[in-house]
């Protein structure tokens, strides 16, 4: 293969493809380009219990990842943003019962104050496709 002057590999770059799920005014759910997804931010019922709203997130994680043509195994990082760190036990427990214990993502959890109160729990995700 010749190597291509700079060029040409910022061409090359710069028209790969971009699709775009669950297109909104501000916001996409999910953007893929080239062999990754990023998902937007995912929060669950608002005013539901740290574990309903991690599972209900991790079912939106599920069905979003299977449109982009990707799956829980395929992921390459978790950033998860907890309303309160006390609550990191009871999150980590749905977690754990659903992530695949042979392909765990680089991850990472923090606290923050999300959009509101309500929420408890939001998880961003980056895979392959």
């Amino acid at each position: 293969m010749r190597a291509m002057p700079a060029e040409e590999q910022y061409r090359e770059e710069s028209t790969m493809s971009i699709r775009r799920i669950g297109v909104g005014p501000r916001m996409s759910q999910a953007v893929i380009h080239g062999n990754t997804v990023y998902l937007a931010g995912q929060v669950g019922n608002p005013g539901a219990s740290v574990t309903d709203q991690t599972k209900a997130v991790l079912a939106e994680v599920d069905r979003l990842l299977k449109e982009a043509g990707s799956d829980k195994t395929k992921i390459l990082q978790a950033i998860i943003w907890l309303a309160d760190m006390k609550d990191f036990a009871e999150m980590n427990a749905v977690w754990d019962a659903w992530v695949d214990p042979a392909h765990t993502p680089a991850r990472a959890t923090g606290e923050a104050a999300l959009a509101t109160p309500d929420y408890k729990v939001e998880i961003i995700i980056t895979a392959a496709v």
